[in-house]
This record gives structure tokens, C-alpha cells and sequence, in this order.
């Protein structure tokens, strides 16, 4: 299970505007704020940026000042693999170490859509037992039955992280993970593809 919300995608007129500083070809600029708010490439203004992504990651440095913001909610099983990530990318998490203990744990807390109905009720007993382990640390503080939690708590968990990234970031995780085993990440270049000139700046280029 992977989910995506408040994708902002923004910087758009800085990073093509800076892609013209090299040819000092900023009067050839086409591009404009359509009445959404949203920057809407020209076609001169697609057609350098397109040239310049094509050619490699050295000539397509605009990629890297075109910034996105996602809330990512996923197991820790696909957190490990995204935690590989780390040049130009930020999370900040909802935290277990301060908050698991807050409030009921549950089976929906896990992501368990490709389990059977007898692996599923395996996860649920052991999910109920954790859960008495929560009550029972709130009820004491035992700071190790906190740590029963921490050290019980499975993969499948799913955490919320507020995610940064460049579009150059997302050029390199598309096209290393678009056939990863995990369909978390299938879902991830799903989501990829959706933002705004991704067929041409994103999906099409090769790492």
C-alpha cells in the first residue's frame, strides 16, 4: 500500500530561466502563468528544456531547481528502499519513537492488501498483542514494554513522510524502480507521471 497527497510542484520560471543563462537567450523565454496559477511552457521554452534533458545530467542542471512536496504514506518495508535516496531529497516523519504509544494500534495501521484471509488473521493476533503491550505501557511507563512496541513493530507498519525532492531525483528513482519487484513502486512511477511535463523532462529520458 502506498498513498500520495498534496503534491506541489513549484520553481518552474527560475529553473528554465536559469537554463537560458548560459546562451544569455532569456528574450527567447515563452512561457507564462495561465490563469490557474500554474507556469505553462512555451514551445521554445519545452524545446531547450526538452535538448537540454536529453543530453545528459551534466547539461540539465535546470532539473535539479524544480522542487517537489509529497505527503508519501507507505509500509517501512518501501521506506528502507526510498532511505537509499538521500542526495537532494528531505523527509520529515511522523514519528514512532514519540507517538506510537498514542494511540490504538490497529490492522489498518499495516498494509496488508496481498495477504490471504489466513495471513491476514495472523497479522491481526499479532497486532492485538502489541496492542495490549500499548495499553500496558500507558497505564505504567515501563519504558520497556515501550520497547517491546519498537522492537515488535513489523514492516508492514505504514509511516507518513513529508518528502522533498528535485525533478533530476526523480529522473534517477522512475527509471531504477518503475520494475521493481515491490509494487509500491510501480505505484511510484504511477505518480511520477503525473506531474506536470513528466512525459517529456521525467519518463522519457533515459538516467
Amino acid at each position: 500500500m502506498i498513498k500520495f497527497s498534496n503534491t506541489s510542484v513549484y520553481n518552474f520560471e527560475n529553473a528554465i530561466r536559469g537554463a537560458r543563462n548560459p546562451m544569455n537567450s532569456w528574450g527567447q523565454m515563452d512561457s507564462s502563468y495561465n490563469p490557474s496559477g500554474q507556469y505553462v511552457l512555451g514551445e521554445s521554452d519545452l524545446k531547450l528544456a526538452r535538448k537540454l534533458c536529453v543530453a545528459g545530467s551534466d547539461h540539465r542542471k535546470f532539473m535539479r531547481q524544480i522542487f517537489v512536496s509529497v505527503d508519501i504514506e507507505a509500509p517501512l518495508y518501501w521506506w528502507k528502499e526510498y532511505d537509499t535516496y538521500k542526495v537532494g531529497t528531505v523527509a520529515n516523519s511522523t514519528s514512532t519513537m514519540h507517538k506510537i504509544h498514542s494511540k490504538p494500534i490497529e490492522l489498518d495501521d499495516c498494509s496488508h492488501d496481498h495477504l490471504d484471509d489466513a495471513s491476514r488473521e495472523l497479522l491481526q493476533n499479532f497486532i492485538n498483542e502489541i496492542e495490549k503491550i500499548r495499553k500496558t505501557y500507558n497505564e505504567t511507563k515501563n519504558k520497556e514494554d515501550w520497547y517491546k512496541i519498537i522492537q515488535l513493530l513489523p514492516s508492514s507498519y505504514n509511516q507518513m513522510r513529508t518528502c522533498s525532492m528535485n525533478y533530476e531525483n526523480l529522473v534517477s528513482m522512475y527509471h531504477a524502480r518503475k520494475t521493481h519487484k515491490l509494487e509500491e513502486w510501480h505505484k511510484f512511477a504511477d505518480w511520477v507521471a503525473t506531474l506536470p511535463y513528466a512525459d517529456q523532462l521525467i519518463t522519457s529520458i533515459q538516467n
